[in-house]
């Protein structure tokens, strides 16, 4: 669904604006909260006149200190009667605290048809004005099958007045590419199962790609034997309806480097013979948030700018149980030619990687390559809903990927590729097994998945990107809205377009 609120830079002084809402930005300080009164044609003067008290006061009494994403609203004549007037805190400005009073102030506009705030003469910080943007937008994202509107319907256009809008366009644009993308994903995934067959996605990247400028192959059920992805066969086998391999290219003029991404695409993952519970199955619909994500990334490189050659190979299969399923104790030859035993049937993901993987290292000569996948329970044990988990073989490849997820909002934390693990992943009837068959260590899962997926990935720098706990979300708070969140979206365009 396309983003129902547009943003769009506006010449001209707040008082002036014929919004139905208004909203002033207020900073924190050591003497409290101040009114950022640049681009709004109030005064601090103008202000206490035309409040029902003074700014000063209305503030203590209700204990606003400008945090961002504090809202309070009042009434107040600007001279063309009573509109509806909201403070709404930015901290310190910076960039985190700017997104999170986007995100606030889109939510407080909410039943709104036009809003207007000064935000872009808060500060002459372009990453600032950009995170703005995103929160926006992100809280005002909605995915819907119905006609029926389910609450207050977002705003359709804010304004951001006060500053001229060729200094404004440009932030306003990159947050609105960057929010634009994740929406992409997040569509994606909420998609219910029943319509999001393999087939069906393959489908939506071929016509994404196709707009986006990117060159699209999929390979279907006969190619993917034919070219010996064993792995991502077994997993789909069970399934009525067959796995695909997407692989999308996208190839600037004078590239500098070239980058694979590549993500999990399990379109529904029932947990195949090894069957998830009920209540863990509910939102399966989403375990292909990785292929997801790195589709709507190489949809949004051309207008980002990235100058460096990227691919993207979404793995896609529906983990079903049927008489045709992969067994607990079959082994499968994986594109690689490396052999695994299957221990466990719901750990698919980590086999659809590794035949991707081992294409990608055999076939493309990548510089560097990422990976992304809900993927691991164990990583959300370990980090909660709020952080990713991130393995690395190179360390500048994480502190590149550390930086950009700290400057999307979108925070990841390195976990270790624990070496004494890796035992626990031999198989006495083939190369590897897919779960680890020892409890000497306890049950580390995260880094076991890890492991396993590094047996694929030879001497390119590489890194993956569990995202299981931030991949889904239960509420409406901040950026977030209930189901997929394409959490890693931002981070992983930011890292692009600084390469």
């Amino acid at each position: 669904m396309p983003l129902a609120t547009e943003i769009h830079p506006v010449e001209g002084v707040l008082a002036d604006s014929t919004a139905d809402r208004l909203a002033l930005v207020v900073r924190t300080g050591a003497d409290g909260p101040r009114p950022v009164v640049d681009g709004a044609g109030l005064s601090p003067t103008d202000l206490d006149a035309r409040l029902p008290a003074p700014v000063a006061q209305l503030f203590d009494t209700y204990d606003f200190s400008g945090r961002p994403g504090q809202v309070v609203e009042f009434p107040v004549d600007l001279g063309r009667g009573l509109v509806r007037l909201s403070f709404l805190g930015i901290g310190d400005a910076a960039p985190e605290e700017m997104r999170r009073a986007g995100a606030a102030f889109a939510r407080s506009v909410r039943g709104g048809t036009r809003a207007a705030v000064n935000a872009a003469t808060a500060e002459h910080d372009p990453a600032a004005l950009t995170a703005f943007v995103e929160g926006a937008l992100l809280a005002s994202y909605t995915f819907t099958l119905t006609e029926t509107a389910k609450g207050a319907a977002p705003a359709a256009r804010i304004d951001l007045t006060g500053s001229a809008a060729g200094e404004a366009a440009e932030p306003v644009r990159r947050g609105t590419l960057l929010a634009r993308a994740t929406a992409t994903a997040r569509d994606l995934i909420n998609t219910p199962a029943a319509e999001k067959s393999p087939a069906w996605l393959a489908t939506r990247a071929e016509e994404i790609g196709g707009e986006a400028g990117l060159s699209v192959r999929i390979r279907n059920e006969a190619a993917l034997e034919h070219e010996g992805f064993g792995a991502i066969l077994a997993v789909g086998q069970g399934a009525a309806r067959p796995p695909r391999l997407v692989e999308l290219s996208y190839r600037p003029e004078n590239a500098t480097g070239h980058v694979v991404l590549v993500g999990k695409g399990i379109t529904f993952d029932t947990g195949g013979l090894s069957l998830k519970p009920n209540d863990n199955m509910k939102l399966m619909k989403t375990d292909m948030s990785g292929a997801g994500i790195v589709l709507a990334v190489l949809a949004a490189l051309r207008d980002l700018g990235v100058r460096t050659a990227v691919t993207g190979l979404m793995a896609i299969a529906e983990n079903a149980f049927s008489g045709s399923s992969t067994r607990p104790g079959d082994v499968l030859t994986t594109y690689s030619g490396r052999t695994v035993e299957v221990l466990n049937t719901d750990a698919e993901g980590r086999l659809v990687l590794a035949d991707a993987i081992g294409y990608a290292v055999a076939e493309l000569a990548p510089d560097v390559l990422v990976d992304v996948a809900t993927l691991t329970g164990a990583a959300k044990v370990a980090l909660g809903t709020g952080i990713g988990a991130l393995f690395a073989t190179d360390d500048d490849l994480a502190a590149a990927l550390l930086d950009a997820g700290e400057r999307s909002g979108e925070a990841l934390w390195r976990l270790p590729l624990q070496e004494e693990y890796r035992d626990t992943l031999d198989s006495p009837v083939a190369d590897l097994a897919n779960i680890g068959v020892k409890t000497d260590y306890g049950h580390p899962g995260a880094t076991e998945a890890a492991l396993f997926l590094r047996e694929f990935v030879g001497s390119v720098p590489w890194a993956h990107l569990d995202i299981a706990g931030p991949g889904r979300s239960t509420s409406e708070e901040g950026v977030l809205s209930k189901g997929g969140t394409a959490f890693s979206t931002r981070l992983l365009l930011r890292w692009l377009a600084e390469r």
